[in-house]
């Protein structure tokens, strides 16, 4: 029997997604068998986030700088902006390095099974972005999944009427696929096949 420090920890980790109780327990063995090398970096890591965490005011992204690193970047595309559900779908679409603009996150989906609404997610920060002028297109990367698309097709009756390109990640996606789990050459091709929101 372990301790309750260890115990503790165990079930920490087990609480994060795709962990289970008996891969957390492995984890936290390997974490104590390699502690110079694995766990006293972790904790250091884990601190450092812990301190200097914030989400950016203008995106939403989650970094240690408010603004963050790509709102910040003077060679992003500032006329391009690419709305996403969550930063995971952010940060794959950054891991692809093909979106040379900047982003805006929603902090989800609309649900009505969810409960999710329109005032609950990013949208109206999105207007102003768009109201206050100088992006030329904005691309929609919903997740292919029906609350996806109806978000999708929400923002598009939102921003009708802006002079704004408005274009959707081409669906080679698969249905009710996330961005988070898709490779680098999927994620690529749907960026590239993007096209109008009808």
């Amino acid at each position: 029997m372990a301790s309750p420090e260890i115990e503790a920890l165990t079930q920490a980790l087990s609480r994060l997604p795709g962990l289970g109780p008996r891969s957390a327990r492995r984890a936290v063995l390997h974490l104590i068998k390699k502690r110079e090398v694995a766990l006293v970096p972790l904790l250091r890591a884990l601190e450092q986030v812990s301190e200097r965490l914030s989400t950016c005011g203008t995106c939403g992204n989650v970094d240690t700088t408010d603004p963050c690193g790509i709102c910040a970047d003077p060679r992003r595309d500032s006329r391009s902006l690419c709305v996403v559900e969550e930063v995971a779908d952010l940060w794959a679409l950054e891991r692809s390095h093909l979106f040379p603009g900047r982003f805006h996150v929603l902090g989800g989906r609309l649900s009505a099974l969810e409960g999710v609404r329109p005032e609950d997610l990013a949208i109206d920060r999105l207007v102003s972005r768009i109201a206050a002028g100088g992006i030329d297109e904005v691309v929609l990367a919903m997740n292919a999944t029906l609350e996806g698309q109806t978000t999708a097709h929400y923002i598009a009756d939102r921003l009708e009427g802006y002079p704004i390109r408005l274009t959707q990640l081409a669906h080679g996606l698969p249905v009710g696929g996330e961005l988070d789990y898709l490779d680098e050459g999927t994620l690529a091709q749907a960026l590239r096949a993007r096209r109008p929101v009808a």
